[in-house]
C-alpha cells in the first residue's frame, strides 16, 4: 500500500507556504516526492522558506509571490506554476489570516480582512486552479479550513465564520468536479503551535486555560499534520471528496 501514498510525478501549489502550517505541509509534499510551489505576498519571507525546505530535504521548491484576494494575481502565480511544472496535481488551499475580537468590539475592516483573505481569497485559488484540472481531469484540492470551521470559538467571529463558509464550498465544488476527475476535500487542523498562535501560546495563563481544553493535553506539532496531507493529496484517498478530514487533537468530541 505505500505506493498509493507517493506524490512523485505530482506537481503540488501550496498556498501560504512561507510559514506556519503551510511551509509544514510543502515539506511533506516534497518528503513524499512531489514538485513544490510555495505562494506567499512577501517576497523575501518567500525566498528564504524555499531555499530552507531546498536545503532541508535536498529538492527544489519553487517560490511564486502572489496575493490571493487579486483575481489578476493568482491567475498569473497560477500561470506560471503550470508553466514550470506543465500541469498541477495537488492544491493546498492555505493562505489565511486571524484577528482576535469579540463580535460587538470587531470592526467592519477588521472582519472584511478576515473575510477576503481566508475565504474569498480561497475561492479564487481554488477557482482558477479548479478550471486546469478540471480540463486535465485529473487533480486534488484540499482547502485548509479548522475544527473552528465546525465548532464556535469566542473572540474569533470572523475566522469561524470564514473557516465554515470554506467547508461548505468544499463540500459545493466537490459535487461540481466529482465528474470530471477533480477531489476537493477540507482539512480542519485544530490547535498548533504556529505564528498566528504565538499570542496564545506565550501567555501562561491564557495557555494553561486552552490547553486544558485539549482531550489530548497539548497543542499539535506542524509536522503532525503530514501524514494527513500526504493521504488526501494522494491516491490513498481516491474515493474521497466533498469530505472533512479534523485534526484536532480531541477539541470537536467535546
Amino acid at each position: 500500500m505505500l505506493k498509493e501514498f507517493s506524490l512523485e510525478q505530482r506537481f503540488a501549489l501550496v498556498t501560504g507556504g512561507s510559514k506556519g502550517l503551510g511551509y509544514a505541509m510543502a515539506e511533506a509534499l516534497g518528503r513524499a516526492s512531489a514538485e513544490v510551489a510555495i505562494v506567499s505576498r512577501h517576497g523575501e519571507e518567500l525566498d528564504a522558506a524555499a531555499k530552507k525546505l531546498s536545503v532541508k530535504i535536498n529538492r527544489r521548491f519553487l517560490p511564486l509571490v502572489a496575493d490571493v484576494t487579486r483575481a489578476d494575481q493568482v491567475e498569473a502565480m497560477t500561470e506560471e506554476a503550470i508553466k514550470a511544472f506543465g500541469r498541477l496535481d495537488i492544491l493546498i488551499n492555505n493562505a489565511g489570516i486571524n484577528i482576535r475580537n469579540p463580535t460587538i468590539e470587531m470592526t467592519e475592516d477588521e472582519f472584511r480582512q478576515i473575510i477576503d483573505i481566508n475565504l474569498v481569497g480561497a475561492f479564487l485559488v481554488a477557482r482558477t486552479v479548479g478550471r486546469y484540472m478540471a480540463e486535465q481531469k485529473s487533480g486534488s484540492i484540499i482547502n485548509v479550513a479548522s475544527m473552528v470551521g465546525i465548532v464556535g470559538l469566542a473572540g474569533r467571529p470572523g475566522y469561524t465564520a470564514s473557516k465554515g463558509g470554506l467547508i461548505q464550498l468544499t463540500r459545493t465544488m466537490a459535487l461540481e468536479l466529482a465528474q470530471v476527475g477533480v477531489r476537493v476535500n477540507a482539512l480542519c487542523p485544530g490547535p498548533f503551535v504556529t505564528e498566528m498562535n504565538r499570542p496564545l501560546v506565550d501567555d501562561p495563563e491564557k495557555n494553561k486555560e486552552f490547553v486544558q481544553r485539549i482531550p489530548m493535553g497539548r497543542w499539535g506539532d506542524p509536522q503532525e499534520l503530514a501524514g494527513s496531507i500526504i493521504f488526501l493529496a494522494s491516491d490513498a484517498s481516491s474515493f474521497m471528496t466533498g469530505a472533512t478530514l479534523v485534526v484536532d487533537g480531541g477539541w470537536t468530541s467535546q
